[in-house]
């Protein structure tokens, strides 16, 4: 079972980053961080790496209901959307697949939010690839 929600998007890495930056947004959620791994390597470990940003991405009520259902839930958040140069020459965007991650917690009290969760993800990665038709 696969770990992630995934698309292949065309267009240049930037113009992708911001289309999901935005889909992130249509579908209530914020980036509370964004992690430059590309940047990160080259000044920490003086090497070259793809262009690839880790977006955090969470939506609040969500978020607050998860936490009420389950308190050690921070420990999974956010959630967390990948966006990298993929070697076909596109641009990949993976979400984390809530329902497949919270299976390991084991609170029947979350399969809600996490299909909830799951099913915005798929359609911000919809739109990423209907923008492209």
């Amino acid at each position: 079972m696969s770990y992630t929600l995934d698309a292949d998007v065309d267009g240049s890495f930037e113009d992708v980053v911001a289309r999901t930056e935005d889909a992130l947004a249509e579908e209530g959620f914020g980036v509370l961080c964004d992690v430059d791994v590309e940047a990160t390597f080259a000044a920490k470990l003086d090497v070259d790496f793809r262009k690839y940003r880790i977006l955090g991405a969470c939506n609040p009520p969500l978020a607050h209901e998860g936490l009420e259902a389950e308190p050690g839930l921070g420990a999974l958040l956010p959630c967390n959307v990948v966006v990298y140069e993929a070697d076909d020459g596109t641009v990949a965007v993976r979400a984390v697949d809530p329902v497949v991650l919270l299976e390991s917690v084991d609170n029947p009290a979350l399969d809600e939010v996490a299909t909830e969760v799951r099913e915005r993800f798929e359609r911000v990665l919809d739109s990423l690839n209907d923008a492209d038709e």
